[in-house]
């Protein structure tokens, strides 16, 4: 039983999973302790930075299914992305997912759960980049060498 839920956790457990679980925590804080503080800025600017992650996000997604690669974690990719937005980002759907965290957090209003924007970072990149980056490096070698000396993990 332990193994098969292991198994599942595994194959379930993806970064909008940790987004969206913290986006929740930040949602609860703004219903149960309302800070009422940003007004419409925190409106304008939470809902810009949904919108920009939203769009990276997509424009990034569409980068691998023009290299006809795997967009999952933990799954053998078949290309190294280094065009487009990758040229700025080794990571620009997880920059996205944080992009989209923050804005929800400014339009909710929920800015005791800060906090939670830089701990997703540290999530994602323990429990998924650094195995992504060494799969990579495994697979592609010099290529993924260069391409890692010369484009930022975040920004």
């Amino acid at each position: 039983m332990t193994r098969v839920l292991g198994w599942l956790i595994h194959r379930l457990e993806l970064p909008p999973g940790w987004m969206m679980g913290l986006a929740a925590i930040a949602w609860a804080q703004a219903k149960v302790l309302p800070l009422h503080i940003l007004g419409l800025f925190g409106d304008i600017a939470g809902g810009a930075l949904v919108l920009a992650g939203l769009a990276v996000s997509g424009w990034a997604a569409l980068h691998f299914v023009l290299e006809r690669t795997s967009l999952i974690p933990r799954t053998k990719p078949n290309t190294l992305v280094t065009g487009g937005i990758y040229r700025f980002s080794r990571n620009p759907i997880y920059l996205a997912d944080t992009a989209i965290l923050l804005g929800l957090i400014l339009y909710w209003d929920a800015l005791l759960c800060l906090p939670l924007v830089p701990l997703y970072m540290k999530i994602i990149e323990r429990r998924f980049i650094r195995r992504e980056e060494a799969v990579l490096r495994e697979h592609f070698g010099v290529e993924f060498e260069a391409y890692a000396a010369r484009v930022r993990r975040w920004i």
